[in-house]
């Protein structure tokens, strides 16, 4: 048992570090290339042909690959008012229904996915502008919700063992509302703004 706990650790870490290395490549990649076709337009008037497809391409990888870091770090939004009122038992019981459906969901998106890049990898399709085949720019759809049903398998894990209550959300009004005390506090809010 324990040794099966470590290699969850373990590979829990890995696809973590990936998750976050290939985040910030796709970041500093997206940032560059529309930096250059700003700079190659308006600089010396010639565009690069294929910036805007790649820069589609780049920004749904980007997308997808941080739904599944969004439900790790917990920077997703979601009204969870209701669900917060419950008693504890039912608050649980909610949440795992709630991973169950979002898990359904994933699956419906896998199959879908599976079905729709097997028939781009039979056309074989390129892309407009590069000689790439459509399928693999869009195989991020398999790539990436195989991503978030580990993600919803792991919080579901924690649910179900008590290490998590639920979802962690983002609270936008729980953090304005600090963030607005902090700007009084320096004084930089006026006061008839409360």
């Amino acid at each position: 048992m324990t040794k099966l706990f470590g290699v969850q650790v373990m590979l829990s870490k890995l696809v973590s570090r990936l998750e976050e290395s290939i985040l910030s490549l796709l970041l500093v990649a997206m940032t560059l290339l529309v930096f250059a076709e700003v700079v190659a337009r308006f600089g010396f008037g010639a565009g690069i042909h294929w910036a805007q497809e790649v820069t589609l391409i780049i920004s749904a990888w980007f997308v997808l690959f941080g739904a599944s870091y969004g439900v790790k770090v917990g920077c997703h939004i979601g009204v969870d008012v209701f669900v917060k009122m419950l008693p504890r038992g039912v608050h649980r019981g909610v949440t795992v229904i709630a991973i169950l459906l979002c898990l359904f969901y994933c699956g419906l998106f896998l199959y879908g996915s599976w079905i729709y890049l097997s028939k781009l990898h039979l056309i074989g399709i390129e892309l407009e502008d590069l000689p790439i085949p459509v399928w693999m720019t869009t195989s991020i759809l398999f790539i990436g919700f195989i991503l978030l049903t580990y993600r919803f398998l792991q919080l579901l894990w924690k649910v179900v063992t008590n290490q998590a209550e639920g979802f962690h959300l983002a609270d936008e009004a729980k953090e304005s509302m600090e963030l607005a005390k902090d700007l009084e506090k320096m004084k930089i809010l006026p006061e008839e703004s409360k």
